[in-house]
């Protein structure tokens, strides 16, 4: 009688080859020095992105005129919140941040190697990645970036991003936890196009073939501070809708009605709300990414 022959089991040794080898994936690597690259980033820059929330919830009536600099309001936030108040809504932050900026960044290698096969991208190719990129991040990360918004508006008295993902689904639903995701697309997948093709433009400009090795890291965050800022004052209206949208859900149903109710409410200015701060972290917070991002990935061997 025949015996049937079992199926060769895995050895331990084996079992840590194979799991060896997934963690030296490229798209895995790619994925690490993001997720690195934006804890850094996050750490360091959570203040201005607290204070740009602020700007632009801040109501027309309140301070008289109804302006405030960035540095009052810093003052105002240091004096009744404490220092540590800036840094509030660290936690969604880096919830936020980390995987965001890895998926980013491991979607952003995948699509490189399928579409360009190693040559470099041009300007409308770099735009298609930075977006496609980013809406995938954005989407996965949706419900993170309301409750991040939430903590740092000062209005929520969330004990912690558990309890806030289940107040928040228990009195809006799933559409709650999505609140703004249109908005936030129109804000980061056009941000990441227009930067990632100031980013390569930029470079490709600055030949690297022809620079001290040392200064590499210098050239590529300078890089990264110029395409920010451009990238961040195209985006800023879209920014300040998803703001409001995210905040107050039942009174911002759509992009359309939030558009009206802030023109209404603060006038073509309030489209541009907390642009000073949102333009310096952006940069910041993106040419530090993108640097320790190249840095570490040329470490790795891999070119980004």
């Amino acid at each position: 009688m025949l015996q049937k022959s079992r199926p060769a089991l895995l050895q331990p040794q084996d079992v840590g080859d194979k799991v060896e080898t997934l963690m030296l994936h490229p798209v895995i690597k790619a994925f690490l020095c993001g997720s690195i690259s934006g804890t850094c980033s996050t750490l360091l820059f959570q203040p201005l992105d607290l204070l740009k929330t602020r700007l632009q919830t801040l109501q027309p009536s309140a301070h008289g005129s109804g302006r405030i600099g960035m540095l009052a309001l810093l003052l105002k936030v240091v004096r009744t919140e404490s220092i540590l108040g800036l840094w509030k809504g660290i936690s969604p932050s880096i919830v936020r941040c980390v995987p965001g900026i890895g998926i980013y960044f491991g979607t952003l290698y995948s699509l490189k190697q399928y579409f360009l096969r190693g040559h470099p991208p041009t300007a409308l190719e770099s735009v298609i990645l930075g977006v496609g990129s980013r809406s995938v991040a954005g989407v996965c990360m949706s419900p993170i970036t309301v409750i991040k918004t939430r903590y740092e508006s000062g209005r929520y008295g969330y004990e912690s991003i558990y309890t806030a993902l289940r107040s928040i689904y228990r009195s809006e639903g799933h559409r709650g936890l999505f609140s703004g995701l249109t908005a936030t697309l129109l804000r980061d997948a056009p941000f990441s196009g227009i930067y990632l093709m100031f980013y390569n433009q930029t470079k490709n400009i600055m030949t690297h073939d022809q620079l001290d090795a040392n200064l590499i890291p210098v050239v590529n965050f300078s890089c990264g501070i110029f395409a920010g800022i451009l990238a961040s004052l195209v985006t800023q209206p879209a920014d300040v809708i998803k703001t409001h949208m995210q905040l107050s859900p039942m009174k911002f149903r759509w992009i359309g009605q939030a558009m009206t109710l802030i023109f209404k409410d603060y006038g073509l200015r309030g489209f541009f709300q907390g642009g000073v701060p949102r333009a310096l972290r952006r940069a910041l917070m993106a040419a530090m990414a993108w640097t320790v991002y190249e840095e570490m990935m040329a470490k790795m061997g891999l070119k980004s």
